[in-house]
């Protein structure tokens, strides 16, 4: 059996004061009646919203000066994650950083930094990476022939109809490569949206059939499998955070209804049998942080290493199973008006779906984690 030393846990002050910032911007501007007012939305947010997370440096966060971004790593996205997970904010930050994330990852020439430098500037992207539900998946149907046209689809792709890239999961002489694709090289029609359970979020499927790419619009070579391992790790952590945060606000909302609720008299908060359940998502959350902490305390700009992908998928498993159990209890516990769609309770129980599925569910993550601990087969 592999025994685990790297225990780590660290918080720089620049992680703090972003963390800061970001929870008092995401409380203050998108409040619960906010949220609500985006679900019928074409692209579940406000643009001027938008706008001001630009205006605070969040898609440049992670990249280097050069290409206009702030260049602090990807650690520091990691707690403005959770604050718009606690906000249930829908916007393509999450999507936008892992695109940058994996272009940067997989090649370090300058031909990129045109793209680079447009998600710096608040050009929203996104990777279309799946052909199927399955996250384990390395099936890929759609390529580019000998003269540089693009044809097949992607499914699920995550706000795509924001999106003014598109980083396309592709294959070049039998190994990954990525395409580059402008927004405007679409021909029309070829969004589709996906109805999702969690209604704050975006995603649809995407035909790039036609679409011609230039050459410094490619990129292959090994490093992009790399890059690829990288932005699956990046994505699970990401996520992860995100429901760590929802799980929180989950969480208040149903101790705040058992402080006002009375049953035979007596405020239902009072109750053991409901007190223990809120005991322990509440000690199911500060696990998950203390996972996705650590987690990003091993993040490096270089490749990820063993002990980053392990705390990755730890962080990815525990906060799921999270957001899981506090939107189960958050239905239950508000009784018959739990299972009405104007209750809250229903938001935090869609976002629990939705999370858990994305970049793979705790099983997925807890069978890879057996072979990396326990020396087994995956």
């Amino acid at each position: 059996m592999t025994v685990i030393n790297n225990t780590s846990l660290a918080f720089d002050e620049d992680q703090a004061m972003i963390l800061d910032v970001a929870r008092d911007f995401c409380r203050e501007r998108s409040p619960i009646g906010a949220v609500r007012a985006q679900l019928d939305a074409p692209l579940g947010y406000d643009q001027a919203l938008w706008q001001e997370m630009v205006g605070l440096g969040w898609p440049g966060l992670a990249l280097p000066e050069s290409v206009g971004g702030s260049g602090l790593g990807i650690r520091h996205a990691v707690g403005i994650a959770e604050a718009m997970g606690r906000a249930l904010l829908g916007t393509p930050l999450i999507s936008t950083t892992l695109a940058a994330q994996l272009v940067a990852r997989a090649t370090a020439e300058e031909r990129v930094d045109a793209f680079l430098a447009d998600v710096a500037a608040g050009v929203p992207a996104t990777v279309a990476l799946l052909e199927n539900p399955d996250w384990g998946s390395d099936q890929c149907q759609c390529l580019f022939d000998e003269s540089g046209v693009l044809q097949g689809a992607k499914h699920f792709v995550p706000d795509a109809q924001a999106a003014g890239w598109f980083v396309v999961v592709t294959r070049h002489r039998e190994l990954p490569a990525l395409a580059l694709v402008r927004a405007d090289q679409l021909p029309a029609g070829a969004i589709v949206p996906h109805t999702l359970i969690d209604e704050t979020k975006r995603a649809a499927t995407v035909d790039f059939s036609g679409v011609q790419l230039t050459p410094d619009a490619i990129i292959a070579g090994e490093q992009v499998t790399v890059a690829l391992c990288d932005f699956y790790l990046l994505g699970a952590l990401l996520t992860a955070a995100e429901a760590t945060g929802s799980a929180g606000a989950c969480l208040d909302t149903t101790v705040e209804y058992l402080k006002t609720r009375k049953q035979f008299g007596k405020l239902i908060g009072s109750y053991q049998a409901l007190k223990h359940p809120c005991v322990d998502i509440l000690m199911a959350i500060d696990s998950a942080r203390s996972f996705v902490y650590h987690a990003a305390t091993l993040l490096e700009d270089g490749s990820l290493g063993r002990d980053a992908e392990i705390a990755c998928r730890m962080a990815k498993a525990q906060a799921g199973d999270a957001l899981l159990q506090a939107g189960d209890r958050a239905v239950q516990f508000h009784g018959g008006m739990g299972f009405t769609y104007e209750c809250d309770a229903q938001l935090y129980i869609r976002r629990a779906q939705w999370s858990s599925q994305q970049f793979g569910d705790a099983l997925h993550h807890r069978k890879r984690l057996a072979a990396l601990l326990l020396d087994t087969a995956a």
